[in-house]
């Protein structure tokens, strides 16, 4: 079964489905941190190290055009206040596209924000916060981004907490053409990340540490040097993904965190938008 996907680009490009559990050796490259990332038990965890000095990340290899990426996070626990851990899907350059999540610390005792975007064309400010119904720091919780030709769901532990439709044919940009890379980090962000600034993070803490475990994508890889533009494979249940969308469950589900634990959402930010809110909200 192929799947014709849409392509804007001056290379002529093809991907390829993949599905596998993921190893960090072969699956990533550390970005930055020196020393700071190890990949750790033959390539199953990988942890992230903040100190005074400097934080770390790392990168996928690989890029994707469209895919449902899993991993599982155990954030840093204690007083993680001005700490940010991030997962999130980029292109690069100045019209980027970008799906994020970002895990906003606060002091112990208090819940993390997880704060998610999505950019399109080099635009963000589509922000929504939630807070979580656990802990994330007491054990791995699995994060996952789907993104296909219709919509990007965000969901935790196989919980969706968040839709951005592709309503393309309504005049609102979609990210369709651009190959992202799956990026991690873990840095200092004391200026915004807990009560915007407010709280200070406490360096006699460090080293802040988040682990990461059980890295899985269903995606398609892109690579230059074909003469087509199509993800196919020959077993469709393997491709599901490609035209997954929220079913009644899902609707419910979605609705039911947003009603209990969304605190903050772009769409009904009077303050920020007096003139109107943006045109993806209304639809």
């Amino acid at each position: 079964m192929a799947y014709a996907l849409s392509v804007k680009a001056s290379l002529v490009l093809s991907f390829f489905v993949v599905a596998f559990a993921g190893n960090f050796y072969q699956d990533f490259d550390i970005t930055f941190g020196d020393g700071r990332a190890q990949i750790l038990q033959n390539g199953k965890l990988l942890t992230l190290s903040l100190d005074k000095t400097s934080g770390s990340g790392f990168r996928s290899k690989n890029q994707y055009l469209f895919g449902k990426i899993d991993i599982q996070m155990k954030l840093v626990p204690g007083n993680s206040a001005g700490t940010v851990t991030t997962y999130y899907l980029s292109s690069i350059g100045s019209n980027h596209d970008e799906i994020d999540f970002e895990f906003l610390g606060n002091l112990s005792g208090e819940p993390y924000i997880l704060h998610t975007n999505v950019y399109t064309q080099g635009k963000g400010g589509r922000e929504q916060q939630f807070y979580l119904w656990f802990d994330p720091t007491k054990g791995f919780h699995t994060y996952t981004i789907l993104w296909n030709p219709r919509s990007i769901i965000f969901s935790v532990d196989g919980t969706p907490i968040r839709q951005f439709k592709n309503l393309e044919s309504s005049g609102i940009p979609y990210p369709k053409d651009q190959p992202m890379w799956m990026y991690s980090s873990l840095w200092d962000a004391e200026d915004w990340a807990t009560r915007g600034g407010l709280v200070k993070t406490d360096w006699s803490q460090a080293p802040f540490i988040a682990s990461y475990q059980n890295y899985n994508a269903q995606a398609c890889i892109w690579s230059s040097g074909s003469s087509t533009s199509s993800c196919s494979n020959s077993n469709s249940s393997a491709n599901s993904w490609l035209t997954e969308s929220l079913d009644s469950s899902g609707l419910e589900r979605i609705n039911w965190v947003q009603k209990n634990y969304m605190i903050y959402n772009y769409c009904t930010d009077k303050n920020r938008f007096p003139q109107g809110f943006p045109h993806e909200c209304s639809l």
